[in-house]
């Protein structure tokens, strides 16, 4: 008699050939029935005397899915006479499309067979890579729910389409030459060029000094080689920030020190952005003038054919949208908002529903969360209702709670301009649309002005869902431990409980119930965001003396320029109250020379982390305080050793060198030492680390060294950025510990 089942499966089984799998196995096992998708679940009739040896097949899953669960019931009436594959079916929501991955070795394989039908194709792919979340429109995941639903397959593909023994079987982004999306080349002034090999053109256009826009998966790049960097920087107004690079592996090896774990992230699917150590930190300041770059391969069939035809070894690919700002996606936006910086356009025909940056890693850590890893999909139990987290301001991301599962979208950006902030609602509204919730519970920043803040009313105004509002360092630490802990969050800015601007924070206990323990001294903020750009406003709000004014006179400083600064001081005159660790960081790299105008997002931290790399750090006294019920570090005193060094030879760069590893290695040690004690103090032995101060590899090592010594366990998130990446998921948890209290 054979055995019989009514199979369930569920987690990420769409856009991940599931269902041709399950084909091959039930044919290798003859068994008899059918499978079909069902809202985000697998479902499968299956008969056959082997069924046990299929279910233990079924278990182990494709190379891209996730199972969270199957389950098995009873199946009444007769097996048909095979196995075939079904329509699908709407039904409930609980598992989601995969990130977009690179293309596989077997797909660039087939780009590079002379002969082969998929020779030369650009947009290749197969079960296993290639585009999925920047092409879906919603779910069941099918061809005519997709961005390729305007390319009808030919004759050929369908037939691999059909063939079970091809992995292109059920392969939603299958298409060729015949049949699929087409390139095209356009001029600065927007004229198509024709050519026979438009990626060739390209690469010959990039050798002869040319900047060109790439349209890829997610949006658009602009990509030049090494030698255009500095009039590309000039042509985007960012003399001083970094470009990320694609490099061909071998260059990587031999310019950075890249480690095994590292190179096996590079050539992963998800084949992020790494940031690396250069083996001569001078080297290719062109490129970047820290001392780490940015380096990704090839990760479409399209830049395997550019690099396929370039002689130069690496291309600057950076992200065409402005810092903080949507990814470009539209041939249109970008004939309107590249003109003047790109000579060139090389686009193609598909459209881009769901824009998608390339995501950033150093050390393990996410920086971006992006292309490859989101939308992530973490399991947590949070309670039934279904919950929205909505973000931060800057560097933001959204998730979405339901059925037992946070769904955090790819990077957002900085919500604080008109077109950031019509991605956050267009990107709620793809989730939405994706998991189908009920949203129950609206999570949202403390700060009442953040635009984030503004649709979470906006949106509980059409839900009916209750709104819940997190402080911006509490969504840190819940997003890093759910348990009993004491929190670090470091990070630049945000709004505190009291009003003033917080980043230096240490907690004691566990979502949603945390006490402030700890935190830097309380700053002065000159100018308010002014003092962001212009650091020597944060040195001077921080040690407003007479030594801080004679320095700052042998700089551009003016006398009348001190005399207002030191009144705007004195009389507490649109000067903001900050704990940040970040402001304090500026404020050294600005007393050192290091950085006195920031250009870009976390630039005077970042110089001073590269001015540091090589020295090793002195020792100095941690100056603690108290401030009512919390412990307290002193900055001001360790910034006034800083300057007494300083001040000894102001030109000696082996000095300055030592004085900045020393000033980060002991404000380090000074906000360990506090969550050391207040852990004895608590009976904790666990310490969670976050925000984007964390990223400073000094910094981090030390905190991890210090907690280790006094014997704690040290948690940092590897699965959601140190920075506000990963603030949305951290407000969800929140919220949802609150609920359930």
């Amino acid at each position: 008699m054979p055995k019989q089942g009514y199979i369930i499966i569920r987690g990420i089984v769409q856009g991940v050939g599931f269902r041709p799998f399950v084909y091959a196995r039930a044919i290798a096992h003859s068994i008899h029935g059918s499978v079909w998708n069902t809202g985000s679940e697998v479902r499968i009739n299956a008969w056959g005397d082997k069924f046990d040896d299929f279910i233990e097949d079924l278990k182990r899953g494709t190379p891209l899915s996730i199972i969270d669960s199957i389950e098995i019931h009873p199946l009444s009436g007769s097996p048909p006479d095979s196995f075939s594959i079904l329509k699908s079916h709407d039904g409930i929501r609980t598992g989601l499309i995969p990130p977009d991955i690179a293309t596989c070795p077997e797909c660039v394989h087939d780009i590079f067979t002379q002969g082969g039908r998929y020779e030369g194709y650009f947009a290749t792919s197969c079960v296993n890579c290639g585009p999925r979340y920047s092409i879906i429109k919603t779910l069941p995941y099918d061809r005519e729910r997709t961005a390729m639903d305007i390319f009808p397959p030919c004759l050929e593909c369908s037939d691999e389409y059909s063939d079970p023994s091809c992995r292109r079987h059920h392969a939603q982004t299958i298409a060729c030459e015949l049949c699929g999306p087409v390139l095209m080349l356009h001029t600065g002034d927007r004229q198509v060029i024709n050519v026979s090999n438009p990626i060739q053109r390209t690469a010959e256009l990039l050798e002869q000094g040319n900047i060109v826009a790439i349209r890829g998966i997610g949006g658009f790049h602009i990509a030049c080689i090494g030698e255009s960097s500095k009039e590309l920087k000039n042509r985007l107004g960012r003399t001083e920030q970094p470009f990320a690079i694609m490099a061909r592996k071998e260059w990587i090896k031999k310019e950075t020190m890249i480690s095994h774990e590292e190179e096996e992230m590079l050539q992963s699917e998800i084949s992020p952005i790494v940031i690396l150590d250069k083996k001569n930190s001078r080297a290719h300041d062109h490129i970047s003038s820290l001392h780490t770059l940015g380096c990704m391969v090839p990760y479409t069939g399209l830049h395997h054919l550019l690099f396929s035809h370039l002689k130069a070894p690496y291309l600057i690919m950076t992200s065409a949208n402005a810092p903080g700002y949507p990814m470009i996606t539209t041939l249109n936006d970008a004939f309107v908002k590249l003109t003047g910086i790109v000579d060139y356009y090389l686009t193609h025909t598909r459209d881009i529903v769901n824009r998608c940056d390339d995501s950033v890693i150093r050390n393990g850590y996410i920086i971006r969360l992006s292309r490859g890893f989101a939308p992530k999909r973490t399991k947590i139990f949070l309670g039934e209702k279904a919950i929205l987290g909505t973000g931060p301001e800057l560097n933001s991301t959204v998730t979405l709670y339901t059925h037992g599962f946070c769904i955090t979208s790819p990077h957002i950006g900085n919500v604080r301009n008109p077109g950031t902030y019509g991605y956050l609602k267009e990107t709620i509204a793809c989730l939405r649309d994706l998991m189908q919730p009920d949203i129950s519970i609206i999570a949202h920043d403390l700060h009442p002005q953040f635009l984030s803040t503004r649709y979470a009313k906006e949106l509980s105004e059409v839900t009916d869902a209750v709104l819940i509002p997190v402080q911006h360092h509490q969504a840190h630490i819940a997003a890093t431990c759910q348990e009993e802990c004491i929190g670090i969050a470091i990070d630049g800015v945000g709004y505190g409980s009291d009003g003033t601007i917080w980043g230096g924070e240490i907690f004691e206990g566990a979502a949603p119930e945390y006490n402030r323990v700890g935190h830097l001294m309380p700053v002065l903020m000159p100018g308010g965001d002014l003092a962001t750009t212009w650091p020597e406003r944060m040195l001077y709000g921080i040690l407003p003396d007479e030594k801080t004014k004679e320095l700052l006179l042998t700089r551009t400083w003016t006398e009348q320029d001190l005399s207002i600064l030191e009144k705007q001081v004195s009389r507490r005159f649109n000067t903001a109250i900050t704990t940040s660790t970040g402001r304090v960081l500026d404020a050294a790299a600005a007393l050192l020379g290091i950085c006195r105008k920031k250009t870009y997002d976390g630039e005077p931290a970042m110089k001073l982390e590269s001015a540091a790399f090589g020295s090793s750090p002195d020792t100095w006294e941690i100056p603690l305080t108290r401030i009512g019920e919390a412990q307290v570090l002193d900055t001001q005193s360790l910034l006034k050793k800083a300057r007494d060094l300083y001040l000894q030879n102001p030109f000696d760069t082996s000095a300055i060198k030592q004085i900045a590893a020393s000033f980060q290695y002991n404000l380090a040690r000074g906000i360990a030492t506090i969550a050391c004690n207040a852990g004895a103090g608590a009976g904790i032995n666990t310490i969670a680390l976050s925000g984007g101060v964390a990223y400073n590899e000094m910094i981090r090592k030390t905190i991890g060294d210090v907690a280790q010594q006094n014997g704690y366990t040290l948690i940092i998130n590897h699965d959601m950025p140190l920075g506000d990446g990963c603030i949305s998921f951290g407000q969800c948890v929140f919220a949802g510990k609150k609920d359930n209290l």
